[in-house]
């Protein structure tokens, strides 16, 4: 099985399917807009946790990388 119909078997939706295309082009957009989305969406929640009392600490572990990185990408007092 390859990685296009790997992707297209998911049914993850248009985003998916456009990321799985044979075309090149379709493919690396698809890639660029999920990335954006991605990091928007990062954002958003890491705001929001942050509000909500969450930890440096305990927002890193949900995202699987060490509090220092999620800190130095968000902190808003420089």
């Amino acid at each position: 099985m390859t990685l296009v119909s790997e992707l297209s078997d998911r049914s993850l939706g248009p985003a998916a399917d456009a990321a799985a295309s044979a075309d090149p082009a379709v493919g690396l957009r698809a890639v660029h807009a999920l990335q954006r989305l991605q990091e928007r969406l990062e954002a958003i929640h890491v705001a929001n946790a942050r509000e909500q009392g969450w930890s440096w600490q305990a927002i890193a572990g949900a995202l699987g990388v060490s509090r220092q990185a999620v800190h130095q990408k968000y902190n808003r007092r420089r």
